[in-house]
């Protein structure tokens, strides 16, 4: 059969398949429910990852692409229940401001930015948030943690040296406590104590920080002797100088913490140092869970379209023998026909991944407006969610397509 044959085929096998839809609403309906659901569900999650990708790549690449971390926990899966035995790490000394000084003066460090974190009631006049996220920092966090001050100004050296009672807050706070007015220059009670609101910063948003609750950003000192904030969790971010091989960096970073902790040569690091690319591993794991569950979703979704394909087409073979009869009777082969009814099987599955695009478009929309998710469909995944479900069409339409090309011509004429 030549190219333009074919295309002949192609072309009415897809308008008879549509025909068949418009016959038969309520039975087509359920098969391409069926697709649709499947192809709605790889659409939204493939454009909910896609987006969550892009914000987790922008907040990791913030700290720049040489750039490490030190911590006293691992950053990766572990079995840790709680316990000395499955968590041995939790006996290990926590990491100090003193520490973090001393890796500063390493020959291939360009500096250290020092972290840690807990929650304080903001109060301003007779308005109160109750417990807001207080991250203390060293001056050069803005480097490392990324992100924008849209007002006023960040902290100094000076204002960490001397424990200064200044904060910055982020745009919920000045949503919620200032109702959307000035709010730099203002005295608020942060921890019971007065401090003054020098900046509004804006950090980069991604799913698992949205920038959805208040926060405030005080200097290290300050979070440490003011408001009492603890350092057993303190964590380091490391900057190799400019043109410093990062691993070279890490190595003597790592050297220099077992000199300072006197660990002997036998023995094990009692820290973790940790890579961008270690996190994005990391986040990529969790993310594998999401892919299995948006595949296992959508293959429900394929399989029970694809009942309903064997179903329509074993009914659409029934209804037309006759027509099949004359078809062959005036010379079809056994392969036109089965052509034929593939095509309008794959036909029928991709009216169905069309329908599930389209609303999957609508529920993206909605995603990336309602939710700090950027989310996008990527278009391999389109073009993935089409040719998956047209394959399903061939491969569920085969059946009853191997039924029709084999009627004895016959036997079929003579069917009423």
């Amino acid at each position: 059969m030549n190219l333009g044959a074919r295309i002949a085929n192609l072309l009415e096998g897809v308008v008879i398949a549509l025909d068949a839809i418009r016959s038969n609403k309520v039975r087509a309906g359920l098969t391409i429910l069926g697709i649709a659901v499947g192809v709605l569900v790889v659409t939204v999650m493939s454009a909910a990852v896609h987006g969550i990708n892009a914000g987790v790549s922008r907040s990791v690449a913030a700290a720049g692409p040489t750039t490490f971390f030190v911590t006293r926990w691992p950053m990766e899966f572990n079995s840790c229940n709680g316990s000395a035995d499955s968590c041995p790490w939790r006996r290990y000394p926590p990491l100090t401001a003193e520490l973090a000084r001393e890796i500063e003066k390493l020959p291939m460090i360009r500096g250290v930015t020092v972290h840690i974190n807990s929650s304080a009631p903001l109060k301003f006049v007779d308005r109160e948030l109750p417990s807001i996220q207080v991250d203390g920092f060293s001056p050069g966090w803005l480097d490392v943690q990324g992100g924008d001050i849209v007002d006023g100004r960040n902290f100094s050296a000076e204002e960490n040296d001397a424990a200064g009672n200044v904060l910055l807050v982020n745009e919920k706070v000045v949503e919620k406590l200032f109702l959307g007015e000035e709010a730099v220059g203002k005295e608020v009670r942060f921890g019971g104590q007065l401090f003054t609101v020098i900046g509004v910063f804006r950090p980069i948003s991604n799913a698992f920080d949205s920038n959805d609750k208040g926060k405030a950003i005080v200097p290290f000192n300050t979070a440490q002797r003011r408001l009492n904030v603890g350092v057993r969790w303190l964590d380091l971010t490391v900057k190799p100088r400019d043109g410093v091989n990062r691993d070279d960096a890490m190595d003597e970073v790592i050297s220099s913490m077992r000199i300072l902790r006197h660990l002997r040569p036998s023995e094990t690091n009692n820290f973790f140092v940790s890579t961008p690319e270690k996190l994005m591993e990391l986040y990529n794991r969790i993310v594998g869970v999401f892919f299995l569950v948006m595949i296992i979703l959508s293959a429900v979704g394929l399989l029970v379209g694809g009942v309903g394909v064997i179903a329509i087409m074993m009914i659409s073979v029934t209804e037309r023998t006759r027509e099949i009869g004359v078809r062959k009777a005036l010379g079809a082969t056994r392969g036109t026909i089965l052509w034929q009814f593939l095509v309008e099987a794959a036909t029928l599955t991709t009216v169905g991944a069309i329908v599930g695009l389209v609303v999957g478009g609508g529920f993206t929309l909605l995603l990336r407006t309602l939710t700090p998710i950027e989310a996008s469909p990527p278009p391999e995944a389109i073009v993935a969610a089409l040719v998956a479900s047209a394959f399903a069409g061939i491969v569920f339409g085969m059946l009853p397509a191997l039924r029709a090309s084999r009627l004895d011509p016959v036997v079929a004429l003579r069917y009423e």
